[in-house]
């Protein structure tokens, strides 16, 4: 939530000094017009947005055949009613809708679209869960708190050490956090409800920066609420309701409470099975909307929302099928969740997985390991988000990522990472939200106020490298589509080699208002990608994609 993040950063103080009862007019936050809708699709020459040229891209596809493409995105899940989603989901066809039977026998029951790892008996769902360090700390502190190393835990006491420096920063930012958005929350609760009461709104209706225009009363409380929430519109996008802005600012607040007082019981009593068990597979449900399935649906709208029908977005890839896996929560994903997750994606025959979440700690990592092998093995390609915390990933990394545990990668062929960039080639070209790293970030794509599809029909426009991942994703599927016969090692050397070095371009460094950087050194490439440039560089190689089912490739186990 772009409001959300501009409070906690300093930059927008209107709505915390505003106090409803003193009769002077408040003075709007002026900030600059927004981006268009679809900037992420732009190009930079021709539109003066930094964005992938999709137009030019699909210019040089014209007469081209292509071939559907199957893409998962490991989220928070997905609405299956979206229109313009619901003709491009993946149909698992081998599967009896309804029966309660496991037709295919892949281990998943009537998984028409996909499959929720995080859902339970009784249309159940652990959808709000609390982070992996604040899990991890309170599961191993009755043994560490008190104690000190031996040589025989000399290892376990190292990563208790970890998971304690990085569960009391996550307690102190979240306490801090809550107490700077309470006061928020009580502007938003406090001046809806004039701002309704003049629209003659019942108190369960919302309303939009369109309204505000219909009130003319000259009472300055009145006026006072009206520019405040001019302001909160202002800041979250023109496709923002006064719902949608309070539902946002909650549920963070109920991240952040997760983890001052965490529901440590959640998943055994919702989902039932054993987190630290691999082996205890038979969990989840078929179910994939859910409250808070917002993310994922537009995660997958990036990827491949219809393209040409006139309603939401276009998508970039216009020859997919979504395969939807919900194993993301609002708060951390479980390693066991992500590795299972991986294979499903992989043995039901998606060809590239998006991942739009991650996390500071990893206690099974070596289960996320094999399960990135496993899809390098079958040749699938995974795009990750690089993370919101600007920090440099090389010096302090985020999980997962492709340096395994055992030494055998630092850089796997088959997995590209992505930071976020913005909509002008100017010094806020980097997001300052984005994480960044010369040798684990491989490039930035637009993930600046960016907007797509999301629940019930409507819009919304967002910020995160959460974003920045499917639009590369979608980048890697047109590939795909059309040049079928590219291995995944190919797809992420065309998408590398789109990004041209903006060696010399100085920009804030993320997390900073003053210090600039070299936009080059924020990634390996030290470009954004480029969708017309990546299809030019795929057009020219020669395909070395390999039929896994013929032959004997031995798969790494599972754990």
């Amino acid at each position: 939530m772009n409001l959300i993040k501009s409070v906690l950063a300093g930059t927008f103080i209107a709505a915390l000094s505003i106090n409803i009862s003193v009769k002077a007019q408040a003075i709007p936050v002026v900030l600059p017009p927004p981006a268009l809708k679809n900037w992420h699709t732009m190009d930079l020459k021709a539109d003066g947005y930094y964005g992938i040229s999709l137009n030019r891209a699909y210019e040089f596809l014209k007469g081209k055949k292509s071939k559907v493409i199957v893409v998962a995105t490991i989220d928070s899940g997905i609405d299956t009613l979206q229109k313009d989603l619901k003709s491009i989901l993946w149909t698992n066809t081998k599967e009896i809708p309804g029966n309660g039977i496991d037709d295919d026998h892949n281990g998943y029951i009537d998984d028409i679209h996909g499959w929720n790892f995080l859902g339970g008996p009784g249309g159940k769902c652990d959808y709000t869960e609390t982070t992996e360090e604040i899990r991890e700390y309170n599961k191993l502190k009755g043994k560490y708190l008190n104690a000190a190393t031996t040589a025989a835990n000399t290892k376990e006491y190292a990563y208790w050490l970890k998971v304690k420096a990085t569960h009391d920063s996550t307690l102190a930012k979240s306490t801090n956090e809550l107490q700077q958005l309470a006061p928020l929350m009580n502007v938003l609760v406090g001046t809806s409800g004039y701002i309704k009461r003049e629209l003659h709104l019942k108190p369960g209706d919302t309303f939009n920066m369109k309204d505000l225009d219909k009130i003319t009363n000259p009472n300055d409380t009145v006026k006072e609420c009206k520019n405040v929430w001019a302001s909160f519109f202002q800041e979250e996008g023109p496709t923002s309701n006064s719902a949608k802005i309070i539902k946002d600012l909650n549920d963070y607040m109920t991240k952040l409470n997760n983890d001052i007082t965490p529901d440590l019981d959640a998943r055994k009593r919702i989902v039932g099975d054993d987190p630290d068990n691999f082996n205890d597979k038979k969990y989840g449900s078929n179910q994939l909307k859910f409250a808070d399935a917002m993310h994922g649906t537009m995660v997958a709208g990036f990827i491949g929302a219809v393209r040409g029908n006139g309603y939401g977005i276009d998508g970039v890839a216009d020859n997919v099928r979504i395969m939807a896996i919900k194993a993301v929560p609002n708060g951390d994903e479980y390693d066991k969740d992500i590795a299972n997750a991986i294979r499903y994606a992989v043995d039901n025959g998606a060809q590239i997985i998006n991942m739009s979440f991650g996390k500071k700690i990893s206690p099974h990592k070596d289960w996320v390991d094999a399960a990135f092998k496993y899809a390098a093995a079958h040749d699938v390609l995974l795009v990750s988000a690089a993370g919101n915390d600007n920090q440099d990933v090389d010096a302090k990394p985020d999980y997962p990522n492709d340096t395994f545990e055992d030494g055998s990668s630092a850089d796997a062929d088959n997995v590209i990472n992505v930071g976020a960039s913005g909509p002008r080639k100017n010094e806020k070209l980097a997001a300052d939200f984005s994480n960044y790293g010369k040798k684990n970030v491989d490039i930035f794509a637009p993930g600046v106020k960016v907007t797509s599809v999301t629940m019930d029909d409507e819009t919304n426009t967002e910020d995160g490298t959460s974003f920045a991942s499917p639009i590369t994703a979608g980048i890697a599927a047109l590939i795909l589509a059309h040049y079928p016969n590219l291995s995944s090692k190919q797809i992420k050397e065309a998408i590398l080699q789109s990004a041209h070095p903006l060696t010399g371009l100085m920009v804030l460094k993320p997390g900073s208002k003053t210090e600039k950087v070299d936009f080059s050194t924020l990634s390996k490439t030290g470009g954004i990608v480029n969708a017309y440039d990546a299809l030019l560089a795929a057009s020219k190689m020669k395909g070395e994609r390999k039929d896994i089912s013929k032959t004997n490739i031995k798969l790494p186990a599972e754990r």
